[in-house]
């Protein structure tokens, strides 16, 4: 199968797929990004001869930003908001990481935040580096919630109310700590994460496929679907996008500088001075 996209780069090594993020300048999930990383994850799905997916980024300081603000500032709001039968789209992206029959692995080696987080929760594993991988979920300062599956990945990640301290307190979750609360699987030093990653990438890619493959679809049945979980959350999500806290809180935050590289890198303090102004 042929894997070509605008900004994510596919190398294939028998088994596994090594999966670079390439978005300048901070991997923030823009139009571009999404439709990839849809059009990715169906591909994985679909390919019979894989069984191990490992996602990097090409920039150290960021794995994914979060997702575009100023598109969120596009998305319709004319209408009430309604409580869709199905999933939305970026949730059925991030269900896809979850269920297909192939293990996903984040190595995030920098920053994670909104989107880009509850992408990497939605994976099988995530390993982080000591001292400077970040994850946060900054949404409610912005006058939103974490819509893109955050508020039901955390709480089975971390714990309820741990889950509620990151979303609800909005700070930076240093490496260290996201380790002991289990959102990464370990904090690696920065000169081992990448021969540690592979290594335990390519060890499950060389076991018997079919074992891979159930053995995660049974660990998967020990966890309720999120599906009702997750259409709740889009209902909430599009009612916040509705007032006018969040159309107020994402300008601003356009204007102080979000999305740029120089105001991402210290994004906490930016969403601090939200809050307090």
């Amino acid at each position: 199968m042929a894997y070509k996209y605008e900004t994510l780069d596919v190398a294939i090594d028998g088994r596994l797929a090594v999966v670079t993020i390439n978005n300048p300048p901070i991997n923030v999930i823009t139009m571009s990004l999404y439709m990839d990383l849809i059009a990715l994850t169906q591909d994985l799905e679909s390919d019979p001869d894989l069984s191990v997916v490992l996602f990097k980024s090409a920039d150290p300081d960021f794995f994914i930003a979060h997702f575009d603000v100023e598109l969120i500032l596009t998305f319709p709001i004319d209408e009430p908001a309604e409580y869709e039968k199905e999933l939305n789209d970026f949730h059925k992206l991030c269900e896809r990481l979850r269920t297909m029959n192939k293990v996903t692995i984040a190595q995030i080696e920098g920053r994670v935040g909104g989107g880009g987080s509850e992408f990497a929760s939605s994976m099988d594993m995530r390993f982080g580096v000591s001292g400077t991988t970040i994850a946060s979920q900054m949404e409610v300062p912005l006058g939103i919630l974490p819509g893109g599956s955050g508020t039901q990945r955390l709480p089975a990640l971390v714990g309820r109310a741990r889950a509620m301290e990151i979303v609800l307190g909005a700070q930076d979750l240093d490496a260290e700590t996201a380790e002991r609360w289990g959102y990464l699987n370990r904090a690696l030093s920065a000169d081992e994460i990448d021969a540690w990653v592979m290594s335990l990438a390519k060890r499950i890619a060389s076991y018997p496929v079919a074992a891979v493959r159930l053995a995660k679809q049974s660990i998967n049945a020990a966890q309720a679907d999120p599906t009702d979980g997750l259409r709740e959350e889009a209902y909430l999500f599009q009612q916040l996008l509705r007032t006018d806290d969040a159309q107020q809180k994402m300008s601003a935050f356009m204007a102080m500088g979000g999305q740029t590289r120089e105001v991402e890198l210290k994004v906490g303090e930016l969403v601090d001075h939200l809050t307090f102004e």
